[in-house]
């Protein structure tokens, strides 16, 4: 055989090792799982993991899950264009100068610079270019952060609420750990994965836990999601939103999350609060993420429920995650904001490096 012919050939057959794996991937995963509930433990803990407590969630079958990951073959190596959406030239010098005021500022998809009594708060930080395990493929960024990394005044805490590579960047996590050694609060389960990065110590919480930082108060809450890095490693790990609270000011970070009831809970005993970050994109098609990510409608109804007065939208506009039109989710969220006749100023969209006080 020729040497071009030799080459082909052994392309072809890595590519059909590759589609072998993510085809019987999601058997795999199935079949493992987190097993049955532990003994002793709450009610969300499993023996080999954790599980959400709606007695409705189902996860996509497997078949509906092979057919998405299929699907989206090709956006993991040929990426979209980049998309010119609205930014704020921002320095990061106001917010170095800040020493107490409240403020929130979009780096973009979920990543929040939240600014309490003096305290520095980073959420799901992600300056590279993929949110994937490998650097030639997966998502990749659709326009730059909106605040630089040398930007960024002194991080004092990084809140993580889940494992998946859009939300837990190892780079990223490792250059806050050299430059800025804040403390790692992350859901139950992760402490190892941030020793192995030489990170010590990454401080675990269960749900309804607090830590101190400072004068404001960090608190690990209930979502609807789950976890994964691997083919092998499906909810072997918790997942969480958070709530940053200081002496008069109350902040929600949901995360990433189907809605369900239990945010009612949030809403009565820590509620109610002045401003909720809530994911409005990666919503398609519904019966692969229903269960797991928020409509901009079932955003809303997640704002109402926690007791909030601002809205902040995340989870859009930085990677693409699912098959809706990637400037949709915005669209959509102030059309059923107008149609329950939501006041505009407290509906917040905020542009790539927009910080904003209240």
């Amino acid at each position: 055989m020729p040497p071009g012919g030799l080459r082909r050939c052994r392309s072809a057959c890595l590519l059909a090792r590759a589609i072998a794996l993510i085809v019987t991937a999601p058997i795999l995963a199935a079949c493992i799982g987190p097993g049955g509930a532990k003994p002793g433990a709450p009610a969300h803990h499993r023996v080999r993991g954790f599980a959400n407590l709606n007695p409705d969630f189902r996860r996509p079958g497997v078949w509906t899950r092979t057919a998405f990951i299929l699907r989206r073959l090709r956006t993991l190596v040929v990426s979209p264009d980049a998309v010119d959406f609205p930014h704020v030239e921002n320095d990061g010098g106001a917010l170095r100068a800040n020493r107490g005021a409240p403020t929130i500022t979009w780096v973009g998809h979920s990543t929040l610079l939240i600014q309490l009594d003096g305290v520095n708060v980073l959420t799901d930080p992600h300056w590279s270019e993929r949110a994937s395990p490998v650097s030639f493929a997966g998502p990749r960024r659709l326009n730059p952060p909106g605040l630089a990394f040398t930007e960024l005044p002194p991080i004092h805490a990084v809140v993580i609420s889940h494992s998946h590579y859009d939300h837990l960047d190892a780079a990223t996590v490792k250059r806050l750990a050299e430059t800025h050694r804040p403390r790692f609060l992350v859901p139950l389960g992760l402490k190892v994965w941030f020793a192995e990065l030489g990170i010590e110590p990454a401080e675990e919480l269960d749900w309804w836990q607090s830590r101190e930082v400072g004068p404001v108060t960090v608190t690990c809450l209930p979502v609807q999601h789950w976890s994964s890095r691997t083919f092998w490693d499906e909810d072997r790990t918790l997942w969480a939103s958070w709530a940053i609270v200081g002496g008069n000011t109350r902040v929600f970070f949901a995360g990433d999350s189907g809605y369900y009831d239990g945010f009612k809970e949030v809403g009565a005993r820590l509620g109610p609060f002045d401003l909720a970050a809530i994911a409005i994109g990666a919503y398609e098609p519904p019966q692969m993420m229903r269960m797991t990510h928020t409509t901009p409608e079932e955003a809303l109804r997640l704002f109402a429920a926690v007791r909030a007065r601002r809205f902040v939208a995340m989870h859009w506009g930085t990677f693409v995650l699912a098959d809706e039109p990637i400037d949709e989710p915005p669209r959509r969220l102030r059309a059923e904001a107008g149609r329950l006749g939501l006041d505009a100023d407290r509906i917040w969209v905020l542009k790539h490096g927009e910080t904003r006080s209240w």
